[in-house]
């Protein structure tokens, strides 16, 4: 218990930006080593929202849009997908930026097949200049942790075969992964919920609404001098 309550205390201290998140090391570190070594806030979607998520896709190219969808969907489909969201039966996850722009999102669809009512299915998208910062695996991890709360107990990952990053995301979790032509399915099984899975939700929601507050604060502050925040150099904070 002390070391949970050890590891929590850290994870906390980074988020507020009191506690050193980068490991030690003598050698050269890659961009999405260092980005993984830190805590990344992830704020459930609402429906408040509903205009970044639009800024969001429609600013994917076309290569994005097609492993995203699998399609190159146009600005019109991404409307009426947008249109058909359900936020209260989904459930829908966004990283964002120190603008308050929305960089990454993903969508957990449940089921509502009566025959697969323990199921549901992960989708995600990382704006372009955000790419390779480890984004899709923490909101995969995040959603997860929310689906085995939710009673989920077999996650899906429709992908297209070249579609790797996703496929590797999900392989590196434990799933299953079933190829059939340019399409790729991907299986996890997700163990019941326990206290620590619930925790660490109950965590993760309060690290994010922190940082949103704080990110708007800083926003209005320096709207209030009539500036942009300067970009910090080197910064694997969610930033551009």
């Amino acid at each position: 218990m002390n070391n949970w309550l050890d590891a929590l205390r850290k994870r906390w201290l980074r988020v507020v930006g009191l506690g050193r998140s980068t490991p030690k090391t003598t050698g050269q570190t890659t961009p999405s080593e260092a980005d993984l070594s830190q805590t990344v806030p992830i704020r459930e979607i609402k429906p408040t929202h509903v205009g970044k998520i639009h800024k969001h896709l429609k600013a994917l190219g076309p290569d994005d849009r097609y492993l995203r969808f699998g399609y190159a969907a146009t600005d019109e489909q991404i409307g009426e997908y947008i249109h058909s969201l359900d936020f209260e039966r989904d459930s829908l996850f966004g990283i964002y930026n120190r603008r308050l722009d929305l960089i990454a999102m993903a969508h957990l669809s449940y089921s509502i097949d009566p025959d697969c009512a323990s199921c549901a299915e992960f989708g995600v998208s990382v704006a372009h200049a955000s790419r390779g910062r480890g984004y899709g695996t923490r909101l995969f991890e995040r959603a997860i942790t929310h689906a085995r709360n939710e009673g989920v107990r077999l996650l899906f990952v429709h992908a297209l075969s070249e579609n790797t990053a996703m496929i590797k995301i999900a392989k590196r979790a434990g799933a299953r992964i079933e190829r059939d032509g340019s399409d790729s399915q991907a299986h996890l099984r997700l163990p019941p919920a326990d206290f620590d899975s619930r925790m660490e939700e109950m965590l993760d929601q309060q690290v994010a609404w922190t940082d949103y507050q704080l990110k708007t604060q800083a926003k209005q502050f320096w709207a209030w001098l009539g500036l942009n925040r300067p970009r910090t150099k080197n910064s694997t904070s969610p930033e551009a």
